[in-house]
């Protein structure tokens, strides 16, 4: 019986693997855990990682963690997604909603406009059928629910803390807010 379950939970592995490889092979560029409850989501490169480093290493990075920590989520409990490649041009929307559904988060944050366009492209229909304005267009500050996943725009995080406005960065974290842990059962 264990073997048989061990057997199942590689065969997970292996598929989530295999969807990650071939979305990376056409261009989609993520990382963290793939298995979190959170995906980050950016399009709007900063000067640093356009030179080449890490996606949300920097401040950015650091203080989306930091807040997620302090909401209660498990330091692991993330991942990124950009919403442009290699180049830096943006991704199609059908590979976009392909990453999204291969990470399956269950919060998704959306960290700059670039990315919210993006998003509202390839998830245009089921944007469409919400009934509130605010959540049908991804509005900086709304929760949206689109196919079991909370969609959370910021509306331009990391110019808030390039900004160095104390009231700025009240307003993200008043955002951040809304997307607490789930809790059981979900």
């Amino acid at each position: 019986m264990a073997s048989e379950r061990d057997a199942r939970r590689w065969a997970y592995l292996d598929k989530a693997a295999a969807e990650i490889d071939a979305l990376a092979a056409r261009g989609a560029l993520m990382g963290g855990n793939a298995f979190s409850s959170v995906l980050l989501v950016k399009g709007e490169l900063t000067d640093a990682e356009k030179g080449g480093e890490a996606p949300f290493s920097g401040a950015d990075g650091t203080a989306l963690r930091a807040s997620l920590d302090r909401l209660g989520y498990p330091p692991e409990d993330w991942a990124w997604l950009l919403t442009v490649d290699e180049a830096g041009e943006p991704l199609d929307a059908v590979l976009l909603r392909e990453a999204v559904c291969a990470l399956d988060p269950a919060t998704l944050v959306c960290c700059d406009e670039a990315a919210a366009a993006l998003l509202r492209e390839a998830y245009a229909d089921d944007l469409a059928a919400l009934e509130s304005l605010d959540e049908a267009l991804l509005a900086p500050g709304a929760v949206a629910r689109v196919l079991g996943v909370r969609f959370l725009n910021l509306g331009g995080f990391a110019a808030a803390l390039a900004s160095g406005d104390a009231h700025e960065k009240q307003v993200m974290w008043a955002r951040l807010k809304k997307v607490p842990p789930l809790g059981e059962p979900f």
